[in-house]
C-alpha cells in the first residue's frame, strides 16, 4: 500500500519520507523510516480491512469537524472584526491613518489569541492584580494638573458626581468578589466608564485617557520591556472608538482594550 501510494499520488518521496536513528528494545539502533501525514491518510484509505473502515470513519469525522468549527470560528472571528471596522468607520473624521493602523495591528493580534474550539467570542488575557487603589483626590489633582495647558475655563470642571462614580465602579464587588478582579479589566473599564459618562464639561476624552494611563502607571504597568504598554496612537484611536461605540458594543470594546494591553 504504501509503495502504491508513493507511485501513484505522492511522487516526491523525500518529502514524504525520513530516516530517523531509533533506539530498540535490543538497545541497538536502527534506521527507521517515518512517514508524514500525507502516507498515513492515503494508505489508510487503501487498506480493506475492519481496521481500515475504523480509520476512515475517524478521519471523516475529524475532517468535517474541522469544516464545521473552523467556519463558525473564522465567521465568528470575522464578525467581530467587522464590529471594530464598523466603530471605526463612525469615527474616520477623527481619526489619522496612523491612530487606525495602531488599533487594527494590535487587534489583530488579539483574534489570533482565540481559543477556537472551545470559545465562540474574543479570550480577554488573564491579566494581572491591580495593587494600587485609585481614589478621586488623587484623579483630580491629576486634573487639574492639565489645566495649565489648556486654554478653556471649562476644562475639567465636573457636571455632576458620576466622575466619582466611575472610579468607584471598577471596585465594585457581588459575594466578596471583585467584578472586574484583574488590572486589565479594571483599567479598560475605567476608560470605558470615565468617556461614556461625559462627567465634565471639557476635555472627557483627554482627562479619560490621562487617568486610564496614571492608573496603569501607579500599579507599574505602563511600560513593558522600557516601551509604553499602549502607544500615544493607539491611546488616542481605543478613546475616540469608546466615545463613538453603541451602549450594546461594550463588552467588544473592553475586549480590544485589554487585549491592547498585552
Amino acid at each position: 500500500h504504501i509503495n502504491n501510494a508513493l507511485k501513484e499520488e505522492l511522487s516526491e518521496q523525500n518529502s514524504v519520507v525520513a530516516n530517523f536513528a531509533t533506539t530498540a528494545s535490543d538497545n541497538k539502533t536502527y534506521m527507521v523510516e517515518h512517514y508524514n501525514l500525507d502516507v498515513i491518510i492515503s494508505v489508510g484509505y487503501r487498506v480493506k480491512s475492519k481496521r481500515g473502515v475504523e480509520f476512515r470513519r475517524w478521519a471523516n469525522s475529524v475532517l468535517k469537524e474541522y469544516i464545521l468549527k473552523g467556519y463558525a470560528v473564522n465567521h465568528k472571528r470575522m464578525n467581530q472584526l467587522n464590529e471594530v471596522i464598523r466603530v471605526m468607520k463612525r469615527v474616520e473624521n477623527s481619526l489619522d491613518s496612523k491612530q487606525v493602523l495602531a488599533v487594527v495591528e494590535r487587534y489583530s493580534q488579539a483574534l489570533d489569541l482565540l481559543d477556537a474550539y472551545d470559545h465562540q467570542n474574543m479570550i480577554r488575557p488573564k491579566g494581572n492584580t491591580a495593587t494600587y487603589i485609585l481614589t478621586y483626590e488623587e484623579c483630580r489633582k491629576v486634573i487639574d494638573s492639565m489645566k495649565y495647558g489648556n486654554n478653556s475655563t471649562l476644562f475639567g470642571n465636573e457636571k455632576d458626581d458620576s466622575f466619582k462614580g466611575s472610579i468607584g465602579a471598577i471596585y465594585q464587588s457581588f459575594g466578596g468578589e471583585d467584578l472586574y478582579p484583574t488590572l486589565e479589566e479594571k483599567a479598560a473599564n475605567l476608560l470605558y466608564f470615565i468617556t461614556k459618562n461625559h462627567s465634565f464639561s471639557d476635555g472627557n476624552k483627554r482627562i479619560a485617557a490621562a487617568v486610564f494611563l496614571y492608573f496603569l502607571d501607579k500599579n507599574n504597568a505602563l511600560f513593558k520591556n522600557e516601551e509604553k504598554l499602549i502607544d500615544d496612537h493607539t491611546i488616542v484611536a481605543l478613546t475616540i472608538m469608546i466615545a463613538e461605540s453603541n451602549p450594546e458594543e461594550k463588552e467588544m470594546m473592553i475586549s480590544v482594550v485589554m487585549n491592547c494591553m498585552k
